[in-house]
């Protein structure tokens, strides 16, 4: 790689490079790649003001505002008294114009009222977009986030999706060149993250056109369901303002072990992995926190009994491994802990609730904390298949 910078350029060379340079990301168009979608025919300017707000921090999402007709604008709190404001201005505005402070003012004046004090503190204008590059990997250059993958600015897609991306990424990219697990693990990452942009995509797409409608019948069907949610609450839940930001369910990843027992709930093999109030020995209140970011093997309990002594020996042993998982009890009662293995207690009954579990069951979690397997009477055979499945081995 050749690095510029204010002070002159430098090379470096290295084994693997995780592109992560943006929307307009120079490395993708020196790769000769590209990214391919919809551009949607529509501006909005963005507003950063700094005020003193007499009203609760809640969002604003208006439709058709008196004061901004025709159109939709958007109010959320940052921190620091900070306030971001988005108009629609429609695909004809001139940019440069628009964003003018003499020409954002008067709009903000006219959303919040001229007796509200505040000052403009940024502003700029976007286009939406949607789109994605066809394959997030090429060779030893992985590409993760904007770089990747766009989304419209509704649901807080963008930024989580590209946390999401290097959680999925780092731990596989770590095995491989730690040799721990083969190199064809990153064709994993491709296979999940892709997904989750499509997914993305497809919720990033479906808010935008009922926000910004650009046909006829798209504007009767929005207006009509706007005149419906005031009176009725079916109409309420079908007011598109831009779902928010979920992890995508992998559930189709070649990585899980498909279930052999019967379950209940969401936590199939794929899901993002459900959090639960839990008391920790460490001090730590919440299941995810306890999880962390390594393999790790959740045993509900009731007693120490209903742990093989088998199953307990092979998971300690597989503390040590070459890929380490670390066993987690989980148990509602007041059990005595098991020598070497941490107790959670469920004292609320929601962890075991929200996994199905019952005295005997146990999950496999990966470190970005997607469940990857469960069983209900697992043994270490099948504990140590489900690892070998879940890192390509």
């Amino acid at each position: 790689l050749t690095v510029d910078t204010p002070d002159g350029e430098y090379r470096l060379s290295c084994d693997w490079l995780i592109v992560a340079d943006g929307a307009n990301s120079d490395v993708r168009t020196m790769c000769g790649l590209e990214s391919s979608g919809r551009v949607f025919k529509d501006r909005f300017l963005i507003a950063d003001i700094v005020m003193k707000a007499g009203f609760p921090p809640e969002r604003w999402f208006n439709f058709d505002p008196s004061y901004h007709p025709g159109q939709s604008t958007l109010l959320h709190r940052q921190s620091d008294d900070v306030w971001r404001l988005d108009f629609q201005l429609g695909w004809d505005k001139d940019p440069e114009y628009e964003k003018q402070p003499e020409n954002v003012i008067p709009r903000v004046r006219a959303m919040m009222g001229d007796d509200v004090e505040f000052e403009l503190e940024w502003a700029s204008v976007y286009t939406f977009q949607c789109r994605r590059m066809q394959r997030f990997r090429q060779g030893r250059i992985l590409f993760t986030g904007d770089a990747a993958h766009q989304v419209s600015p509704f649901g807080a897609r963008g930024a989580n999706s590209g946390l999401q991306d290097t959680d999925n990424l780092v731990w596989k990219l770590g095995l491989v060149m730690q040799g721990r697990a083969p190199e064809a693990l990153l064709n994993s990452y491709c296979d999940e993250r892709e997904y989750a942009a499509d997914e993305n995509i497809m919720n990033s797409t479906r808010a935008t056109d009922f926000i910004t409608p650009k046909s006829t019948a798209s504007h009767t069907f929005r207006d009509a369901t706007l005149e419906l949610s005031k009176r009725f609450s079916f109409a309420q839940k079908l007011t598109n303002s831009g779902r928010l930001s979920d992890a995508a369910f992998l559930t189709e990843s070649a990585l899980n072990t498909p279930d052999e027992d019967e379950f209940a709930g969401d936590m199939v093999p794929g899901a993002v992995a459900a959090d639960a109030p839990v008391a920790g020995e460490d001090g730590g209140r919440w299941l995810l926190s306890a999880l962390g970011n390594r393999f790790s093997c959740l045993f509900f309990a009731d007693s120490a009994d209903q742990v093989s002594e088998e199953l307990l020996a092979a998971v300690t042993t597989m503390q040590a491994a070459d890929i380490p998982v670390e066993p987690l009890l989980v148990t509602s009662s007041s059990a005595a802990p098991l020598a070497g293995v941490r107790t959670l207690h469920d004292s609320q009954g929601l962890a075991g609730k929200r996994y199905d579990a019952q005295p005997g069951t146990a999950y496999l979690v990966r470190p970005d904390q997607h469940v990857c397997a469960r069983w209900r009477a697992p043994d270490a055979g099948r504990l140590q298949q489900a690892l070998q499945r879940a890192t390509g081995n």
